[in-house]
């Protein structure tokens, strides 16, 4: 009970603060390849170069002085001070020089304060590669960091953590009975991957909820579905859940289908598509917008230097607006999805719907290290075609409708349905606005205007 009213503490005092993002490290329960957007495996730079630097900014004074490096003298009296003091509780205990250098790395790269750049000591670095390469049991969900605390971004669809009930903004308190405070995402996705058909139990804590919830996942190996299509009230509706190396062709037959429909109302919904390859973005948001309409630009290094992706010729559909074209957005939404939600509304392509987007729009480059060991580094951000920063809160939408965990676990969709009424040419008013005139209509009745 103790341990229940701590963390429910911890969680009320971060909630007060609001619900900035500090970041997500894509956890990788899915089975695919390089998902986590904007990774950057290679890349062309020499790992042999990087597994020097570190290892003589540890151990040569020499060198330090010789590449003009910050004088690293308090640093050898730490370590002469442990080694001629430290005692430890156990006879048994003792901590290796590699483990030492390693924590000293993991010291330095937790400095930056960036949940997306970590370093990965090898058996990690091992575990990581066998992740991206190929496939894998899992629970079929993304999980991040938001407000501190380990927390669900989606649970893709007909997937085990989809099928136990788990939501977007779940925070996962317990895993097995492993409390996650002060857990690290990489910590956090090696005690919930497993074999399949093994079980692990997640204790969550759902806003709204006075009491935590333990919920029993059976690992699976997971197939991501890619894109589904319907017709809902004469609007042709399209679910894009990611965007991966066939996005683009999945994308190409659902509009034919659209085409073929008769209807030229249509809805891309992105809710819970944690993101994808960058490629995947621009090919899919070309059938929407002209030929060399900028997407998305990407702005990296010390001097910011820019780079512009822009729209390519694709299919030829009829022209998108406002009007006739809607972007379902959610919390869940990320990285590639707030790319393709960010280039159509900045371009008045679309009208977006929704809740606010999840901020994850950073890339990461992964660099081998000659132990084994890997750095995995931000070395770009995202900015939309206006200049908005994706990592800086997410999108808001147009049109603001919410949709309660209450709402999800019953299979009501205010979202959707808001977005058919927009379509349909009814007058569909932003929770946002709403609240505004609901303060404005108190203040007059306070002094009686």
């Amino acid at each position: 009970m103790s341990e229940q009213k701590s963390i429910h503490v911890s969680i009320d005092r971060e909630r007060k603060g609001g619900l900035g993002v500090l970041g997500v490290t894509l956890a990788l329960l899915l089975a695919i390849g390089t998902f986590a957007s904007g990774v950057q495996v290679g890349s062309g730079n020499d790992g042999r170069m990087y597994t020097a630097g570190l290892y003589n900014f540890l151990f040569s004074n020499d060198e330090v002085e010789e590449t003009g490096m910050p004088d690293m003298t308090e640093f050898w009296r730490v370590w002469t001070l442990l080694d001629e003091n430290y005692v430890s509780a156990s006879s048994t205990q003792t901590v290796t020089v590699e483990e030492r250098v390693q924590g000293a790395i993991d010291g330095l790269v937790d400095v930056y304060d960036d949940p997306y750049t970590v370093y990965l000591p090898p058996v990690v670095a091992e575990q990581f590669e066998a992740d991206v390469s190929g496939e894998f049991s899992g629970v079929g969900m993304e999980v991040g960091i938001r407000d501190g605390l380990i927390t669900i971004i989606a649970p893709l669809p007909e997937t085990p953590a989809a099928s136990a009930g788990l939501l977007p903004g779940d925070v996962i308190v317990r895993i097995d009975n492993v409390s996650t405070e002060d857990m690290r995402i990489d910590q956090a996705v090696s005690l919930i991957r497993g074999e399949k058909g093994s079980t692990v139990e997640l204790t969550i804590f759902r806003e709204g909820d006075a009491e935590f919830q333990t919920i029993p996942v059976v690992r699976d190996t997971i197939e991501i579905p890619t894109v589904k299509t319907s017709i809902e009230d004469g609007v042709f509706y399209v679910a894009l859940y990611s965007f991966n190396a066939i996005s683009e062709e999945k994308m190409r037959e659902a509009l034919e289908e659209y085409i073929k429909s008769g209807t030229n109302k249509l809805i891309v919904d992105v809710r819970g598509n944690p993101g994808g390859f960058l490629q995947s973005a621009v090919s899919v948001s070309s059938y929407f917008l002209p030929s060399g309409k900028v997407v998305v630009s990407q702005e990296s290094g010390v001097e910011r230097e820019e780079k512009l992706f822009r729209s390519r010729s694709r299919l030829q559909v009829s022209p998108f607006n406002k009007e006739n074209f809607v972007v379902l957005v959610d919390n869940g939404s990320a990285s590639a999805s707030e790319i393709l939600a960010g280039a159509l509304q900045d371009h008045g392509a679309a009208t977006v719907v929704g809740s606010q987007t999840f901020g994850k729009g950073s890339v990461q480059q992964l660099l081998d290290l000659d132990d084994g060991s890997s750095l995995k580094v931000t070395v770009a951000r995202w900015l939309t075609p206006n200049g908005t920063s994706i990592s800086d809160g997410g999108l808001t939408p147009d049109i603001v409708i919410t949709r309660t965990a209450q709402q999800r676990l019953a299979d009501e969709d205010p979202q959707l349905q808001a977005a058919i009424k927009f379509l349909n040419g009814d007058d569909v008013v932003s929770e946002d606005f709403e609240n505004q005139l609901m303060a404005e209509s108190d203040l007059e009745n306070e002094t009686g205007e």
